[in-house]
């Protein structure tokens, strides 16, 4: 697959502490297949190497204001989860975008997320198509949900889209599992971490 670094954007869904780290609200669900991925440093050396290429690189964040009167008075599967752990209270340390992931100059921070699909109540479609993104590379939480919902929406939208199997978690490994040898490649080219990094260094070299 052609990768075009000035086209191509790297999206990040929900690398907060409330997943990511020791202590978040709901780290203990994710902290196995995080393990066994490698995800986090997998994601952090694509970042690097996707930033030095050029392209751009998209944090998506959920947040909610307390009480979360976002949501519905009822709400149930895995919002009802969110609501019940308290997580991703803005403002609050289980909000903020893990250390090892945080923005940096010329990174874009999506606004809005309050569900599953980054593109639903966000300005994220916008913001790739301002930029002349043609390519997006997903990676974050949960390889099931939120993941697999932008990959989704994305392929509808028109654009490439690429789903990183070693940069997503979910909370069993039969479901992260069955999600990438199923889902994602209805839905996208499923890649390697540094099988991108490799493609996206190549282009900026071939200029």
């Amino acid at each position: 697959m052609a990768v075009d670094p000035k086209r191509t954007a790297v999206v990040l869904i929900e690398y907060q502490n409330d997943f990511t780290s020791e202590g978040g609200a709901l780290h203990g669900a994710v902290a196995d297949v995080m393990e066994q991925t490698g995800m986090l440093e997998n994601t952090a050396r694509l970042v690097e190497a996707a930033r030095a290429a050029g392209a751009t690189i998209v944090h998506a964040p959920i947040t909610f204001a307390p009480g979360y009167g976002e949501l519905s008075e009822h709400p149930y599967g895995i919002l009802k989860g969110v609501v019940d752990s308290t997580a991703f209270v803005k403002g609050g340390w289980g909000a903020e975008i893990v250390d090892q992931l945080a923005p940096r100059e010329g990174d874009v921070v999506v606004e809005g997320k309050r569900g599953l699909d980054t593109f639903a109540t966000t300005n994220l479609d916008f913001i790739l198509r301002a930029r002349g993104i043609t390519t997006i590379a997903l990676g974050g939480f949960l390889t099931n949900c939120c993941v697999e919902s932008t990959m989704r929406s994305g392929y509808e939208k028109g654009y490439q889209v690429i789903t990183l199997s070693d940069c997503v978690a979910a909370t069993s490994s039969e479901e992260h599992e069955n999600a990438i040898r199923f889902d994602y490649p209805m839905f996208s080219a499923v890649m390697t971490s540094q099988a991108l990094a490799d493609e996206l260094h190549g282009a900026a070299v071939a200029g």
